[in-house]
């Protein structure tokens, strides 16, 4: 029965269910995702180890963070999710790509200054730093999801 239940769910949501666990309703979050398997954990402080000058916030993925999606890219799949500072969400994001098998890490560190002209597109002022070496189709990918937000033009 739970077999149907998860084929169903798939089918529903396009393949994005497969992204959760088979048998439950559990739903991903950046900010937890480290304290929920050693193995994102590890391969995130790989990832960010060798970074210079990156916030504590960064580093420990510890911000506000909507639930992380299923996604393709080139016929693999990854957890990909956003996270932002708690006290400067506007100004300060990442968004982040896990394989599916928990081996690599990409992610892509957006800032926008602090006094930012009113008016004014956040994307001409942005200064975005890549963190990992995606390749092009990663890139793209992690971009969309930063070109999501309403408030991004």
């Amino acid at each position: 029965m739970n077999l149907l239940k998860t084929l169903t769910a798939a089918l529903m949501f396009g393949g994005s269910a497969a992204a959760l666990a088979a048998d439950t309703d559990t739903e991903f979050h950046l900010n937890e995702l480290l304290k929920t398997d050693p193995q994102y954990q590890e391969t995130w402080q790989d990832l960010v180890e060798d970074q210079e000058r990156l916030p504590e916030w960064i580093m420990n993925l510890d911000g506000v963070a909507p639930p992380m999606k299923a996604l393709e890219e080139d016929g693999d799949k990854f957890l990909v999710g956003e996270i932002c500072e708690a006290q400067n969400c506007f100004n300060q994001r990442l968004y982040v790509a896990f394989s599916w098998d928990k081996d690599s890490a990409y992610a892509l560190y957006v800032q926008l200054p602090e006094a930012l002209p009113q008016g004014k597109a956040p994307s001409k002022y942005a200064t975005q730093q890549w963190l990992g070496e995606p390749d092009e189709g990663i890139k793209e990918m992690l971009q969309e999801q930063l070109k999501k937000d309403p408030n991004w033009y």
